[in-house]
This record gives C-alpha cells, structure tokens and sequence, in this order.
C-alpha cells in the first residue's frame, strides 16, 4: 500500500494519523510518496532548500512508520538551465542526508523536456552523479509509456543503468506514447498494450502499487493478482 502523509501539492509537513498507524502496524507493507512539489534538482533556491527540508522530514516519518521505501520524482531544472546542474543538486542531497533507514527510491516521470527522469538517457547521468550512494528506483508504467521509452525492453535497460527496480507503480495511460502527458487509465482503458503492462510486472520481479482510478481499482487488482 501506498499513501501520501499530506497534501501532494502542498509544503507543509508530513502527518501521521491514527489510521495511518494502523495500517502501517498490520502486515501489509507501505511505501510513502513524497509531495509532487518536491523538486531537489531545480537551481532556484526558493524551491530547492525546502524541498530538501521536506524530503528529509518524510524520510523521517516514513522511518517512524516502517515503511519499505520512499518515492520522490525525480524533479527538473529551468528551460535555459544546463541539466548537469540538476544532477550535481540531487548528488548534494545525498551528500547532506543523515543517516536514513528508508531508502529513497526516485520515480521517472512523465514529461518535461529539462526533467531529471523522464528519458534513460537522462536516469543514466542522474545515476552517474549519485555513484556511491545507496539509491532506490520506482519504474512507472505510464511515466515511461508517456514519456516516450518503449515498455517491451524498458525492463533490461533501466536494470542496466540502476541495478535494481524497487517498486513497480502499474498503471495504465489516458494518452499516446511520448505525449508527455502523466493521466493515468485504469488498466486495458487506455492506450498500452495490458500484455506489455504485465511483462513489465513479470520482469521487474518487484512489488507493485496500482495509482489507477479509484473506481476501478479493485478490479486491477483482481486482475493483476490472476494474471500475475
């Protein structure tokens, strides 16, 4: 299971409720995302000081909580900006992070021309610069569909740039291949091929989270538990 410790858009920290304990202190496992609003890797210190601040806050929640893993997207950096500057930004937080028990694991995204990790391309320098550091990957189904990397072999060539797939999110997308548009479907209701969906799956050998559209997400469920 997966869940936000606030407001997604929001930059207020991260709350734990009564509720939110319960489930985290049952047997099934959690993963926490981080606010959309995050963005480590932008040269505008503005954004990028708290964006620092709250990710380092929820990695703390999400250790409170015993959580498997904590997702963040990978950010971007301004349209005249070089992208290496983005890269160095993600390095130094690794480089001021205490000492954390939950692994942060970067999510690709889904558009954005001068973003971090919508392209492998730009995963493989993102992952050059954080060499050393103990970094987790979230594979998006949708993100890579929309964000024009083909999803028959994306499983091989994201493993040959990060070693690892921590968490599959399985979705399904409302859009064309590299429209850069991140609407997901629920899965067969939109535009990737389901087979292509649960070979993906398959090859990951990861946990999955369905982020489908909520009315149909029992049934995603269902299915994914059957063909998988």
């Amino acid at each position: 299971m997966q869940f936000f410790l606030g407001d997604p858009q929001g930059w207020k920290g991260p709350v734990i409720g009564e509720k939110t304990r319960e489930i985290a202190g049952s047997d099934v496992d959690v993963y926490v995302h981080a606010p959309y609003v995050i963005n480590v890797a932008t040269a505008n210190n503005r954004i990028r000081i708290p964006s620092r601040k709250l990710l380092s806050a929820h990695l703390a929640a999400a250790a409170e909580l015993g959580a498997r893993g904590l997702i963040v997207h990978g950010g971007h950096v301004g349209a005249g900006d070089d992208p290496q500057k983005g890269f160095d930004n993600w390095r130094k937080v690794f480089e001021r992070l205490e000492e954390h028990e939950v692994p942060v694991l970067i999510e690709n995204t889904a558009g954005g021309g001068n973003a971090m990790a919508r392209k492998l391309e730009r995963i493989a320098r993102l992952w050059d610069a954080l060499d050393g550091f103990d970094v987790g990957f979230c594979l998006d189904t949708c993100h890579a569909h929309a964000g024009g990397e083909e999803l028959a072999d994306v499983v091989e060539r994201v493993m040959a740039i990060t070693g690892r797939i921590d968490l599959v999110h399985c979705n399904d997308s409302r859009d064309a291949f590299d429209s850069g548009a991140d609407r997901h479907a629920n899965l067969g209701a939109g535009q990737i091929d389901t087979a292509l969906i649960l070979d993906v799956c398959r090859k990951a050998d990861a946990p999955i989270v369905v982020e489908t559209p909520s009315g149909g997400q029992a049934e995603d469920i269902a299915f994914l538990r059957k063909s998988l």
